[in-house]
């Protein structure tokens, strides 16, 4: 590992990012988490348990690993103390966990907004997760919201009366009901209590860590093309997690960073409204999906599956700077018969290699597939990639020519250790 790592997702989410930060998180003395909130989840299977996190870095199952809670992520302290307490219902220590002063808690008026706001907007929903993620930051940008430091020390109360007196305003204007400041109050004030152990500067432990070399290994929730900037907006998630978040998520300088690894599935999947060109909304969908458990970790809404769209895929290398790609779920496109991999865009009767997060382009193409054959067997077992079917291999190759990356990483089965390292 460089000094920095970083581990993306490079198309909507759900890649199996968890697995591969299961993995270089053995390797490193830091494992952060550096945007979003809960509305995302990283699972890992480990000895036939599955653990699913939300907002605590998946590297704190392991012995020895600072799991940071970065300034970048949104903390609803209901849902973190539950993991928490999952985590040490299960014989692992949450000792060394620790959250950045400067990120911004979740409260009830952010989670019911969020839902008024979907409600509003009817036929035209973006698909939240109504988790508060996009009015706390909202609030963020607003310069009213209250941070983790703030929340655990006597600022809080001064500062939740006035937003809720604020929210209560707009909650009476649509007829939704108010919020007693009271009650919210007692109900915090304990999550506080219970969570003020773990709070610290972490700009100044991460800087440290640095300056001692050890190894930090940053994880991103969601995925490239769910970007508020770059991806299909607005169709998108309320925060960066591209490359960009990984440096303000957690204040490390760019020139610190080393490896990023964009994480992919051999097929593809998102959940939400919005454009997917690739999308099977059909039997060959509908069987991705149950081969591959596509169900949201957050939600456990069924996502919408299709072919792995390598167009997308070299925007989303462009964009974060990937230096190695980690393939999930091979195994489980080797259970078709045929294999389809989205090569170009058809537009205007031409082929481009062009994407666009324009709504009206994408609409406007029709995808270009090469067709490779699938049945692989049994490839959970594998260590190697020379070990791989010819016709799994061929399929590798090609999405690697295309992208212009090498392959680092091949998923071939659910469990921790099935995985090739290239």
């Amino acid at each position: 590992m460089s000094k920095v790592d970083v581990v993306l997702g490079g198309f909507y989410g759900d890649e199996g990012k968890g697995k591969i930060i299961d993995y270089l998180s053995q390797k490193a003395d830091f494992s952060v988490r550096c945007t979003g909130g809960n509305n995302a989840g990283h699972s890992i299977e480990i000895a036939g348990k599955k653990f699913a996190f939300h907002l605590i870095p998946s590297g704190i199952l392991n012995e020895g690993t600072i799991a940071v809670i970065g300034n970048g992520v949104v903390v609803d302290p209901k849902v973190l103390i539950e993991e928490i307490k999952n985590v040490e219902a299960n014989g692992y220590s949450a000792d060394n966990l620790r959250i950045s002063d400067k990120a911004h808690v979740i409260l009830p008026y952010h989670i019911e907004m969020d839902r008024l706001q979907e409600e509003l907007r009817g036929d035209q929903k973006i698909g939240t997760t109504c988790r508060g993620i996009g009015p706390v930051y909202c609030d963020k940008y607003e310069r009213c919201g209250i941070r983790m430091g703030d929340f655990v020390n006597k600022k809080f109360e001064k500062q939740l009366r006035k937003n809720v007196d604020t929210k209560n305003k707009i909650f009476e204007r649509y007829g939704h009901k108010v919020l007693n400041a009271d009650e919210i109050l007692k109900e915090y004030n304990e999550y506080a209590d219970f969570l003020k152990k773990y709070v610290v500067d972490t700009i100044d432990l991460l800087h440290n860590a640095i300056e001692q070399d050890k190894r930090i290994l940053c994880e991103g929730a969601q995925a490239t093309l769910l970007d508020i900037d770059f991806g299909s907006y607005p169709f998108v998630t309320s925060s960066n997690p591209t490359i960009g978040g990984i440096c303000t998520g957690t204040g490390i300088g760019a020139r610190y960073i080393g490896e990023v690894y964009g994480v992919i599935k051999a097929y593809s999947s998102k959940v939400g409204e919005g454009p997917y060109i690739t999308e099977q909304d059909n039997e060959i969908g509908d069987k991705i999906r149950e081969l591959g458990h596509e169900y949201g970790t957050t939600t456990k809404r069924p996502r919408r599956c299709g072919w792995l769209d390598v167009v997308a895929l070299k925007y989303a290398a462009m964009i974060n700077g990937i230096t190695g790609i980690a393939i999930n779920h091979v195994d489980t496109v080797g259970k078709l018969d045929e294999i389809k991999l989205c090569v170009g865009y058809k537009k205007d009767g031409e082929v481009t290699m062009k994407f666009s997060t324009d709504l009206d382009y994408i609409n406007e193409c029709e995808p270009v597939y090469e067709t490779f054959e699938g049945n692989f067997g049994d490839i959970s077992n594998l260590k190697s990639r020379d070990e791989l079917p010819e016709n799994a291999k061929k399929y590798l190759n090609r999405v690697e020519e295309i992208v212009g990356v090498p392959i680092k990483f091949i998923g071939t089965g659910a469990g921790r250790d099935s995985m090739i390292v290239c």
